[in-house]
């Protein structure tokens, strides 16, 4: 991404969308939404020194909800450019409050609350279409309990838990005990609040909390002060008991080491997507094998249907997992997963090899979700006027894979169907050969023109 970013022949157009397009293959009009940073990107040193002081902490989306950011923020650490964004949802200074804390801490001066978002005109010889694509979301599956269990998480929100950058900074912590620690910190807050209230109480009347709260119930006072000093102590009791269970709780707490994957979640499955979505048997093998290396107890079950190992070294890969990562290959399909002890999820499932149906009970499971077209995918497609196939990927020629339905458009990875990283790459640089072919034509015919 550096190398791109630094590339005197490529301009870099983030935290930017596409208005509207018009004219034809060789000379198309693009017009691109640049949105207002509020932070002059010639200023930013990205230092981080902001996003430190910032009050406002909200949910972070590239965490899958399991992580949080501030209101000023890089979309993650190897971000390109590597300048903050505020966020206009959340800055409490653009939505009319008293702050400001972003704009006094940065030494570089690049705040800038009144930036506007700029209309930018591009002419271009030929389009590229890569927007990925989205993951589906399990919850559409009930009987997978996602989002009810909190133990029961996607294999993107895994991918996340395992990376050294992630929320949890590699350690595989369930999002059950997550939600403890941070219960724990936010009474800890309220406690020390707390405190600090009787401490003004104790040095008022030279007496400390406890005993003096002994004497009341005796009748001892009857006055408002110690009424008050009473309730606040009552108060800080009712904060303190339930934090005292949670940091016991909490003392037990250790990373997952009995981990189930549940394949084919929304694909290969006629009430969503029919297809095979082509990477999640090998993306659930390697997160599986990652996981023993972060730790080496782990084991792992991946349930499927079959595991479609069928790139090169896929096959082996997968045994090699089998022999030296802990992990089992179940042939069946889960029918349900339900609440267990400890806020271990129970899975039901059917071993077709043995025809058995059976019920296993681990520390967390991984749904390997289908991939799913890009939700702005059909905007798309009605702004710039390629057509999508019976699923919302781009419709493509069977002979041509890069080509849309519209001259001098084309269209590579996800968008296009679902594909993994090497084939993605593989048609990245079939589609930009084919884009600059388009490029090199017009160049031509303006050449004949003017002789």
């Amino acid at each position: 991404m550096l190398d791109v970013g630094r590339h005197p022949n490529i301009d870099l157009l983030t935290y930017s969308e596409v208005e509207k397009v018009e004219g034809k293959a060789g000379a198309f009009r693009v017009t691109v939404r640049k949105k207002a940073r509020y932070v002059e990107a010639d200023k930013c040193t990205g230092c981080g020194a902001c996003s430190e002081t910032c009050p406002t902490i909200v949910p972070d989306a590239y965490e899958e909800g399991l992580g949080t950011r501030k209101a000023i923020y890089p979309l993650f650490a190897q971000g390109i450019p590597s300048t903050r964004t505020i966020d206009p949802d959340y800055c409490r200074q653009l939505n009319g409050k008293k702050c400001g804390i972003c704009a006094k801490t940065c030494q570089a001066d690049a705040i800038n609350f009144d930036q506007k978002d700029q209309m930018l005109d591009l002419e271009v010889a030929s389009i590229i279409v890569a927007v990925g694509y989205d993951v589906f979301d399990p919850s559409r599956i009930p009987e997978y309990r996602y989002q009810e269990l909190p133990n029961v998480v996607t294999a993107i929100q895994f991918e996340r838990l395992l990376s050294a950058s992630g929320p949890t900074g590699g350690h595989v912590d369930r999002p059950s005990d997550l939600a403890v620690e941070a219960d724990i910190k936010e009474l800890e807050k309220k406690e020390k609040k707390s405190a600090k209230a009787l401490a003004r109480f104790e040095e008022k009347h030279g007496e400390a909390s406890e005993p003096f709260y002994n004497k009341f119930k005796t009748g001892a006072y009857d006055d408002e002060d110690h009424k008050k000093w009473a309730e606040k102590y009552e108060a800080h009791l009712a904060i303190l008991e339930p934090l005292e269970e949670m940091k016991k709780r909490a003392e037990s707490f250790a990373p997952a080491r009995k981990l189930a994957f549940i394949q084919c979640v929304g694909s290969r499955d006629f009430r969503f997507y029919p297809f095979c979505s082509g990477y999640c048997c090998m993306h659930s093998i390697k997160e599986a094998i990652i996981a023993n290396e972060h730790e080496p107890e782990t084991t792992s079950t991946i349930f499927g249907m079959d595991i479609r190992a069928v790139g090169k070294g896929f096959e082996e890969y997968k045994i090699r997992g089998g022999n030296k990562s802990g992990i089992t290959y179940v042939r069946g399909r889960v029918a349900e997963i339900t609440a267990g002890p400890n806020h271990n999820p129970v899975v039901i499932y059917e071993d077709t090899k043995e025809r058995k149906v059976k019920a296993e009970e681990f520390e967390m499971v991984i749904l390997a979700t289908a991939c799913a077209p890009s939700n702005g995918i059909i905007d798309l497609s009605s702004l710039i006027g390629f057509e999508l196939d019976d699923y919302h990927f781009v419709k493509t020629s069977p002979l041509s894979p890069v080509d849309t339905t519209v001259p001098g458009i084309f269209v590579c990875g996800c968008a296009e169907s679902p594909m993994d990283v090497p084939e993605s790459v593989a048609q990245a640089s079939s589609a930009a050969e084919r884009a600059a072919e388009t490029a090199f034509q017009e160049d031509r015919e303006k050449e004949k023109a003017v002789a």
